[in-house]
């Protein structure tokens, strides 16, 4: 969250010039991505969402540096996100854990 803000303030502090537009969410992808490399190197479970998120952010933001207008990062976008909300109304992970009420403990 830190790396996150502090990129958000230096890209807003700096003239516009110098930054092209979607280098913030370009710098979305790359926190996000490194943040599951991290993980991952750490021995814990990296996260399929952030991947995808990131790698998706990724492109988008390296796609309006270089100009690029096309319709395929959105229409991606969409369909994740369509697909994740089939999987939530699904129950994909609707099994109750010993946290929450109505989960078995021990």
């Amino acid at each position: 969250m830190a790396v996150f803000l502090i990129m958000t303030g230096a890209l807003w502090l700096a003239p516009h010039a110098w930054v092209p537009e979607g280098t913030w969410l370009a710098g979305v992808g790359i926190i996000l991505l490194g943040l599951n490399a991290a993980r991952r190197l750490r021995g814990l479970r990296a996260s399929g969402f952030g991947i995808v998120a990131g790698a998706c952010a990724l492109a988008a933001g390296t796609g309006r540096i270089l100009g690029f207008e096309h319709l395929f990062v959105p229409i991606l976008l969409i369909a994740l996100g369509a697909v994740m909300v089939g999987r939530a109304i699904a129950g994909g992970k609707n099994t109750p854990s010993a946290a929450e009420p109505g989960g078995k403990c021990c």
